[in-house]
């Protein structure tokens, strides 16, 4: 059972009726005693300047005003006081244009444990054909409210389609490897410009602040083997630095014991050769002493030997025939360290 409203609503009145009793009702206004043509001028002057006052705006510091003509969108009045034609021929919205907006690219987890589509939305083929799965979040606030409220149907849903095509593209140029680790920063401000490109082409109207990268993971169902490949890539890492290492201390070691090796081989090779020229020399200047003087030359080497000889040894030779020194005087040398004779046994007379 149905009760009918208190107060319903008046039945709408046609046009024609509605301005002919808006006639009447001025009509009975200037028909009154004293309302003679100088007042109905005063009065017609003094709506017309109120009505012209009317297209007077001010927009705030927060706000664009978005001007339209017979509902047709003609410009956008940025903060500060405007001028534009009055109502019913122009009519201004404000909308909020600082105001920071926050969309969200993939599902979350609870939403895609149950329908299963979430998993399938954040899986993303990277450079090296591997599938990752990757959220981000989106900021984003309005740049030109004409564009955003005319140029395209749906913004939020543009920024929604536009972020995940963006993301799909980076992350494909990107290797898993570098996607997971040291280049997530890196592909957030890829995806911030290409979103904001394709955005631009639009004419949205919108300017994206920033992108966050909030996880790429592998999928949740190979995620314990992509453990397992990462931990054995992290075992091959170690080795290939401890051997590195271990390199990097015996090569030069070794390359410092063969530098010195070969400097004391080039030094006692330099030796052996100055040595040898040396004696040469000193061979050929006996030879040339020797064939101006040979004699001379051959009692001199005679005795330089005999010298050599006989410096060390404990006994003394003289020619007692007298033959060349005559003059010299024997004597026999007191040497201190001459031999002692060996003491008597114990009990034997002396």
């Amino acid at each position: 059972m149905t009760t009918e409203p208190e107060n319903p609503a008046p039945a709408p009145q046609d046009e024609a009726g509605f301005l002919g009793a808006l006639l009447n009702r001025l009509g009975s206004v200037f028909s009154r005693p004293g309302f003679g043509k100088r007042s109905l001028s005063l009065t017609a002057g003094l709506v017309v300047v109120v009505w012209l006052s009317s297209g007077i705006y001010k927009v705030q510091p927060d706000e664009q005003g978005v001007v339209l003509r017979f509902g047709s969108w003609i410009e956008t009045t940025n903060s500060g006081l405007h001028y534009h034609l009055p109502s019913p021929i122009d009519t201004v919205l404000f909308p909020k244009v600082t105001q920071i907006n926050q969309l969200q690219l993939g599902f979350q987890a609870a939403v895609a444990s149950v329908t299963g589509l979430g998993t399938r939305e954040r899986q993303m083929l990277t450079g090296d054909e591997n599938i990752v799965e990757a959220d981000c979040a989106v900021f984003w606030q309005m740049k030109d409210a004409g564009q955003f409220l005319f140029k395209v149907q749906d913004p939020e849903t543009a920024v929604k389609v536009d972020a995940e095509s963006a993301l799909r593209e980076v992350i494909g140029r990107t290797p898993i490897q570098a996607a997971l680790s040291d280049q997530r920063q890196q592909i957030a401000d890829q995806t911030r410009e290409l979103l904001q490109q394709l955005l631009d082409t639009e004419q949205a109207g919108i300017v994206i602040t920033q992108v966050q990268l909030q996880r790429v993971d592998p999928p949740t169902a190979v995620i314990d083997a992509f453990n397992d490949v990462q931990r054995a890539r992290a075992d091959q890492e170690r080795a290939r630095n401890e051997a590195e290492a271990y390199a990097n201390d015996v090569i030069p070691r070794a390359r410092g014991e063969a530098g010195r090796i070969n400097q004391e081989a080039q030094a006692y090779g330099q030796q052996v050769v100055n040595l040898a020229q040396g004696e040469a020399k000193s061979f050929q200047a006996v030879y040339q002493s020797y064939q101006q003087s040979k004699e001379v030359t051959a009692w001199r080497l005679y005795l330089e030997s005999m010298d050599e000889v006989l410096k060390k040894a404990s006994k003394v030779i003289i020619d007692s025939s007298g033959k060349g020194v005559s003059g010299v005087v024997p004597y026999m040398p007191l040497r201190g360290d001459a031999p002692t004779p060996p003491a008597s046994a114990k009990g034997d007379k002396p």
